[in-house]
């Protein structure tokens, strides 16, 4: 079992069914992660992606209160689509035991066209949001509201007219707020406007933002065990959290060893350690 010293703000080059077996248990606060779903991504040659285990170990390494953010879709094989999105969140809920907190939507503002169209275009994925019981933390990001300065009516006490049965809502007004909570379908730009990383799937930097600052604090640490080229790992470092990062491919790690060394808030002697089994 590792120590602190030997995971916190490192990247750990392994499968991640194994290296998650060496992290302390409830050591974890937040995941964020995008796993190799299907066969929509294809990192190293003759690797396999052991879910039943990751799940298994996400519950163990994961604190109480803490989440574990799973942004994931589903191909289509033979004229259907897999639906391993739904098995994977049921498996999370039934097998591992964790609470099915959230499922959010990822829309992609600039979609890939499909070069057959029997479909529409696909352009969202789901972000599961599992908890181990109660989220501890939960920072709710607002949006502004359309119609902030204006007032109108609101369901004030309720009287009962004199010439009818029915009740009617009293005549109450009130101004509308400037912001209010976010929905949970959340947009962003992908592919390019992510930046050229030489990672064939990078998630937007600013998913991994808002979902660390959702549901993680200061000094908290976050985890991705697919951390790719790095990208949940730039959040969470750029937030002011600690970060466990989690690739089986030595190139991916050196990527987000190099983006990480480029942030001004990085300690490069502190990150630049990979730790390749």
């Amino acid at each position: 079992m590792l120590a602190l010293e030997d995971y916190q703000n490192k990247i750990l080059c392994g499968d991640a069914a194994q290296v998650l077996k060496t992290l302390p248990d409830s050591s974890i606060h937040c995941t964020v992660t995008s796993p190799p779903y299907d066969t929509l991504r294809q990192y190293t040659d003759g690797a396999t992606f052991n879910f039943e285990g990751i799940a298994q170990e996400l519950f163990r390494v994961t604190t109480q209160g803490g989440v574990v953010v799973w942004v994931v879709a589903d191909a289509t094989i033979n004229g259907s689509e897999t639906g391993t999105s739904f098995r994977q969140a049921l498996y999370f809920r039934d097998v591992c035991h964790f609470n099915l907190h959230d499922t959010m939507i990822f829309v992609k503002k600039n979609p890939v066209p499909l070069s057959r169209h029997s479909r529409y275009e696909q352009a969202f994925e789901y972000v599961f949001v599992f908890s181990k019981g109660k989220p501890r933390v939960f920072n709710g990001l607002r949006e502004p509201c359309k119609c902030v300065g204006r007032t109108r009516k609101t369901n004030g006490p309720r009287f009962r007219n004199h010439n009818s049965d029915y009740l009617s809502p009293a005549n109450t007004f009130a101004p509308v707020k400037a912001d209010k909570l976010k929905s949970n379908i959340f947009a962003y730009a992908v592919g390019s406007a992510n930046g050229n990383t030489g990672h064939p799937a990078v998630f937007p930097l600013a998913l991994a933002r808002d979902m660390v600052t959702t549901w993680s604090n200061t000094g908290d640490t976050v985890l991705d065990p697919f951390s790719g080229s790095g990208t949940t790992l730039l959040a969470a470092t750029g937030l002011g959290r600690n970060y466990v990062g989690i690739d089986i491919s030595s190139e991916y790690v050196g990527i987000a060893n190099q983006r990480l060394a480029g942030l001004e808030t990085h300690k490069p002697q502190a990150n630049e350690i990979a730790l390749c089994a």
